[in-house]
């Protein structure tokens, strides 16, 4: 089975969205082993250089197996594809898919050249909280096209 990491900056504090990701975690735990790291943003200072670096040195912590960033100037997939994705990093001898949303600003450099693969969802901005959930739910659907499980259409 799959070890999906995911590695947030910023945790969930509105219902809606803690009662969403819990839905995933539990639709998603027939899949893989789901790991959710949150990682406090940094408030100390408003120089946004200071607060990507801070924040890349936690972040740069929980980076394992495949890294996925997501960022806006990132590949887009269509869910198909990203199912594809998922499978052929698997078949390349990966047991490990650590996937990284960053906080208000963004991620820093450092992380983004870490990274196996940049991913965008779009080029909206989304809040960090909701594409947190929008990812689960990729996940969850990039698996289900993997196992020939109605859910996609």
């Amino acid at each position: 089975m799959i070890n999906l990491n995911i590695v947030c900056v910023g945790n969930l504090k509105d219902k809606f969205y803690i009662n969403a990701q819990e839905e995933y975690v539990k639709r998603l735990s027939k899949f893989c082993t789901l790991n959710i790291v949150e990682l406090v943003e940094c408030t100390k200072t408003a120089d946004i250089n200071v607060v990507l670096k801070t924040e890349a040195e936690e972040v740069n912590k929980h980076l394992k197996g495949y890294v996925v960033v997501l960022d806006i100037s990132g590949k887009s997939f269509t869910s198909v594809e990203w199912a594809k994705k998922i499978e052929s990093v698997c078949v390349q001898g990966s047991s490990c898919i650590t996937l990284v949303i960053g906080g208000s600003y963004g991620l820093d450099d450092s992380i983004k050249q870490r990274a196996n693969l940049k991913l965008s969802f779009s080029t909206f901005t989304f809040p960090h909280r909701l594409m947190r959930i929008i990812l689960l739910e990729q996940m969850y659907r990039a698996f289900c096209i993997l196992n020939n499980i109605t859910y996609h259409k």
